[in-house]
């Protein structure tokens, strides 16, 4: 996980992979929203080439569990004036990819729990348009959306998070304390 740390450039994420779109919808995510198992999320006051569809698995590594906690009221201001907003398992260590099961449970309650089979776009249907805009490199990592139940993490939350395969062995699980960021920008919506 540390070499992964210190190697990625970029969080290319999907939107709206779990209900109905024309066309995938993506963002980026600084490289500065890692975080590690047991360590704390800042909760802010508001705030190439292309690569072929039937090529792309190739360019897949593997893949990981991963929390966005993107800022939702500066998220749905963007939204509302159509504003752009923007440890590992290895790649043969799973069998389908398209059939994980995402779990989060926030102060031990499901909050999502679903399955990357009700994705509506594949992976390698994702990597075809996020290529044919950005160069995707060795080490960058592509978020592939989100199951229903999104929502706040209060400071105090202890947020537990998994991902596993079909025979819900567990392949990847990070847990972490939702903690108040002193100080920093404050969005407020006009």
């Amino acid at each position: 996980m540390a070499a992964f740390m210190r190697q990625s450039r970029k969080f290319v994420a999907i939107g709206r992979n779990y209900t109905m779109t024309p066309e995938p919808f993506f963002f980026l995510k600084p490289t500065s929203s890692y975080i590690s198992f047991g360590g704390k999320v800042e909760i802010p006051s508001g705030i190439s080439l292309t690569m072929r569809q039937a090529d792309a698995d190739s360019h897949v590594a593997g893949y990981a569990l991963a929390v966005d906690m993107t800022v939702r009221n500066m998220q749905d201001e963007a939204k509302k004036r159509g504003l752009p907003w923007s440890l590992i398992p290895r790649k043969n260590q799973i069998s389908n990819p398209h059939n994980l099961g995402i779990a989060v449970k926030i102060n031990g309650a499901f909050k999502q729990n679903g399955t990357t089979a009700d994705m509506i776009f594949k992976i390698p249907r994702l990597i075809e348009p996020i290529s044919s805009i950005m160069t995707l490199k060795e080490g960058d990592l592509t978020l592939i959306g989100t199951p229903s139940g999104v929502g706040p993490v209060s400071p105090g939350d202890k947020v537990g998070c998994t991902l596993a395969d079909s025979d819900e062995k567990e392949l990847s699980v990070l847990d972490f304390v939702a903690v108040a960021r002193e100080g920093g920008y404050q969005f407020v919506p006009k």
